[in-house]
């Protein structure tokens, strides 16, 4: 039976949908029953086929849309793309500031930047291919999937029968309930990169990681952009100090920001798209030439029929699973957005090979969010891993913090690259290490320091003697643990005086 293909999109080439969909694919006959069929084939059921088909069990991926989920599609792959476009094209306006002078103001090729972003997303595409999995021995099924029973699910008209299941069928954008809004063209991140010229006026509802992401890419690269927030700050799981310098970066580079700001209904006029708002009492308007919805996201878990699977599920957070993974059918488990708070790309594939390990391999393996870091790809870049203060005090947990700021990292100087800080929770009267929150241009990367000091339970001792390039701006987190160790010498010399004292 051969799959329904889904309808190209502007800019799509041959050579990615041979990758991720090809047109003359044919599903094949199904085994008579699979140790693993994996429902969804974006990051987490990607790393679920590749983790059980090279464990040698037999497996079968079905995807209704397109390899790669939105990380590849619609989500991290592209937007990062666009996001380094747009850094390159902001640089290039402020050279004079490292003697390095432009002659003319630089100009964008806004087809050329998106030309670039497909070619990427067409070369990444090719690590998990349909044709590379399916070298692997994985059956790839394309269709519509949904449960037949406690061990079997109907894919078109084919029925596959598991062993165990893995639901990673990942999330959707969430659409706010906005008067109007229905009756116009909108934009998602599902949609915003088949744009095919610059708007000219931008709006973003919702300042989350992704909406903060593209308006601040979209104004370097020339949009007017309005973002509104309806809460009184940006990304809702960041400290208020990382949300600030978010804010001082994004109004510096001419954007226009609504914060405690809601929408309540939408209109065109002409060919404007009109937003109506509210600021407390205060009600306005805003005119675009694009709307872009990043409003939060929903797990996909519609049209599966998990209640004749068994499977219970929360229609905000998704199919309910326990530490493990597992789902209330004891051989159906789920990974990836489709079950997690925390919908990163790195949260998913983590949880698929925990999930592949605990149903096939008899491990028992707990999900934990503590040690998954996440960052926000903006400038400068927000990057958390552990307990934030608030999660501490909540769990009457004592702590110190201890920070750096970015201006006393000689790196950074140089750079000119100031902005920022590496902030690192540590339990009082220990040195272990419980969070840590890095705002810096290379947030990113230093965060993943931190992740392998924590998952090491390396401490602030140990830490502070581990000795980095120079000079670099991971260097602040050399700082960081050096100051801890002040800290700690001062209050033993204090008890030191007190006992003699005495």
């Amino acid at each position: 039976m051969q799959g329904n293909a889904p309808r190209a999109k502007p800019g799509d080439d041959g050579l990615f949908l041979r990758r991720v969909r090809p047109r003359d694919w044919t599903n094949p006959e199904p085994k008579s029953l699979y140790d693993l069929v994996i429902v969804g084939a974006g990051p987490a059921g990607l790393t679920a086929a590749e983790c059980a088909a090279r464990g040698g069990f037999s497996v079968a991926l079905v995807e209704r849309d397109r390899m790669g989920g939105d990380s590849l599609n619609t989500g991290s792959v592209p937007s990062k793309a666009i996001i380094r476009s747009a850094l390159a094209y902001d640089l290039m306006r402020e050279t004079d500031g490292f003697g390095v002078p432009i002659p003319a103001e630089p100009v964008l090729d806004f087809a050329a930047v998106m030309g670039r972003m497909r070619r990427i997303r067409t070369r990444i595409a090719e690590y998990h291919s349909v044709h590379e999995l399916a070298a692997l021995g994985v059956d790839i099924f394309f269709g519509a999937a949904r449960f037949a029973s406690a061990n079997a699910l109907v894919v078109n008209d084919t029925r596959l029968t598991f062993r165990k299941a893995l639901i990673a069928t990942g999330a959707r954008p969430r659409i706010p309930d906005i008067p109007g809004l229905d009756r116009m063209d909108y934009r998602t991140s599902a949609t915003i990169f088949d744009m095919t010229a610059l708007p000219k006026r931008l709006v973003v509802i919702g300042g989350g990681p992704l909406g903060c992401e593209l308006a601040q890419a979209f104004c370097r690269l020339g949009s007017h952009v309005t973002i509104v927030q309806k809460s009184p700050k940006f990304l809702p799981r960041e400290g208020r100090d990382a949300a600030e310098i978010l804010s001082w970066s994004m109004a510096r580079d001419g954007m226009d920001i609504r914060l405690n700001t809601t929408v309540v209904g939408a209109r065109r006029e002409g060919d404007a798209k009109v937003l109506e708002t509210l600021n407390y009492d205060l009600k306005g308007e805003i005119a675009a030439d694009e709307i872009l919805v990043c409003a939060g996201r929903l797990p996909n878990v519609e049209d599966l029929e998990l209640a004749a699977a068994g499977v219970a599920l929360d229609p905000d957070c998704g199919i309910r699973v326990d530490d493990f993974l597992c789902s209330s059918n004891p051989d159906i488990y789920a990974a990836g957005d489709v079950c997690l708070p925390l919908k990163f790309t790195n949260a998913a594939q983590s949880s698929a090979r925990m999930a592949v390990q605990n149903a096939l391999m008899q491990g028992r393996q707990r999900h934990d969010n503590s040690v998954i870091p996440w960052c926000t790809f903006c400038d400068p870049e927000i990057a958390h891993i552990g307990l934030h203060v608030w999660e501490a005090r909540r769990q009457s947990i004592p702590i110190r913090s201890y920070t750096v700021m970015m201006t006393d990292v000689d790196r950074a100087v140089t750079d000119g690259q100031e902005a920022g800080f590496v902030k690192i929770h540590v339990a009082e009267g220990s040195d272990k290490i419980l969070g840590a929150t890095i705002v810096a241009s290379r947030a990113s990367e230093m965060i993943n320091e931190m992740a392998v000091i924590m998952s090491a339970g390396i401490g602030m001792k140990a830490l502070a003697e581990v000795v980095h390039t120079y000079p670099a701006q991971s260097g602040a987190i050399m700082l960081a643990a050096q100051a801890y160790r002040r800290d700690v010498d001062r209050i033993a010399r204090q008890a030191t005086a007190g006992e003699a004292s005495a």
